[in-house]
């Protein structure tokens, strides 16, 4: 089984600065859009540190979703703000994101689910959003590999879809090097410094490197940031894998992405192929070896709402991380704890869909600008109270 693998280059600096106004802390999506963010208000000093390659952890997929299909206003107005914002990638940034609008189809088996698909979409619509609900028959005929008799209904919103992750990354990275920002590849972070409640100082395989402000973009490995500075990140890696079939010479050019809330199947087109995948559970961990163990959960779900993709013939797979918080929804902020040190982390699967806009409010919160959502919309802050987290129905 052939792995799906996008390279970047690797034409960043060598030397490791000595001192610094903002440490960025992950090469991902979320960590250029934030440096790009802050580096186009004319912030001096950025250095953004990747302890592999840029965009080789979750931003790594063949292909991500990009949607305002949500049920949480919050995630809704983050999902849209980026969307806009990916529909001008290329413009902006002059590299081709290969953004496919084929629309997002979420479906309903019951009647509990139809009715939480009625709400959100109203919501979304009340915010700009363009969705509706759709029919089994119009379901079937907008997915022809979908059973519309296993359906109840479904929503279906045109103007979202997928693209490239890491063709992102590289326009951030090129816009970034433009503004002087510093990006230094294999840098690990060993350790971060305090005194007096701030932060002093980035310890890495290179060095040190002082600085008062620390951003930790570090996904899956974000936990890990924030005990070296003090500062609780509930965010848990857990591996997710997709596969991709061959190529097909009859291939239905406009397949929607496809999520069944049931029984979290997905779909949607790669190319002439397909990209099929499932939320399989999963240890807790950083097990990134692809293998075929999840096709179990995906032939289940495929025999309920895609009976034709039962045992699909695959050609190539990935495997990556979510990286989960307890309710599944992204922290961004500024640390009550420690001064100088924020969070962009803990999207538990929509990163890349939300990374242009969550780079934009972490950019606010840094600089102490008003933004387009309250700068504790998102706060690791709202798990220190039980029971209390965002309620976002749309995701998997």
């Amino acid at each position: 089984m052939a792995d799906v693998k996008i390279s970047l280059s690797s034409n960043y600096a060598c030397v490791q600065p000595e001192i610094v106004n903002v440490v960025i802390i992950g090469g991902g999506v979320m960590g250029m859009s934030a440096a790009w963010n802050l580096a186009s208000r004319g912030v001096k000093g950025i250095v953004v540190l990747e302890q592999h390659e840029l965009g080789c952890g979750s931003s790594a997929k063949p292909m991500g979703g990009v949607r305002a299909n949500f049920s949480d206003p919050n995630n809704i107005i983050l999902g849209k703000r980026s969307l806009e914002k990916y529909g001008r990638f290329q413009e902006d940034f002059g590299v081709n994101i290969e953004l496919s609008k084929v629309g997002y189809l979420f479906l309903a088996r019951n009647e509990e689910e139809a009715a939480n698909l009625e709400v959100a979409t109203q919501t979304q619509n009340e915010l700009g959003v363009n969705s509706y609900m759709v029919s089994p028959q119009q379901v079937y005929e907008l997915n022809p590999f979908i059973d519309p008799a296993s359906i109840v209904v479904g929503a279906y919103s045109p103007d979202d879809g997928y693209a490239c992750p890491a063709a992102a990354v590289d326009g951030y990275r090129r816009a970034c090097q433009s503004l002087g920002v510093t990006i230094l590849d294999h840098t690990e972070v060993r350790d971060i410094t305090t005194a007096g409640g701030k932060i002093e100082a980035v310890l890495t395989n290179r060095g040190a490197i002082r600085t008062n402000q620390v951003i930790c973009a570090a996904g899956a490995w974000s936990k890990r940031i924030g005990e070296m500075a003090g500062q609780e990140l509930p965010v848990e890696p857990v591996r997710r894998m997709i596969g991709i079939t061959a190529q097909r010479p009859q291939a239905h050019a406009t397949v929607p992405f496809t999520l069944d809330l049931g029984t979290t199947f997905y779909m949607h087109n790669y190319y002439n192929a397909l990209l099929l995948g499932i939320s399989h559970k999963e240890e807790v961990g950083f097990n990134r070896e692809w293998t075929y163990e999840w096709l179990n959960d995906f032939n289940d779900a495929a025999r309920i709402v895609a009976p034709s993709l039962v045992d699909p013939q695959l050609e190539a797979g990935w495997a990556g991380f979510y990286e989960n918080t307890p309710d599944h929804n992204a922290i961004i902020g500024a640390s009550n704890t420690v001064e100088g040190f924020y969070y962009i982390t803990g999207f538990s699967g929509h990163g890349f869909l939300q990374g242009p806009a969550a780079g934009e409010l972490i950019a606010d919160i840094v600089t102490n600008k008003e933004s387009f959502l309250p700068h504790d919309a998102f706060t690791v802050d709202r798990f220190a109270v039980p029971n209390i987290g965002l309620t976002e129905k749309h995701i998997i």
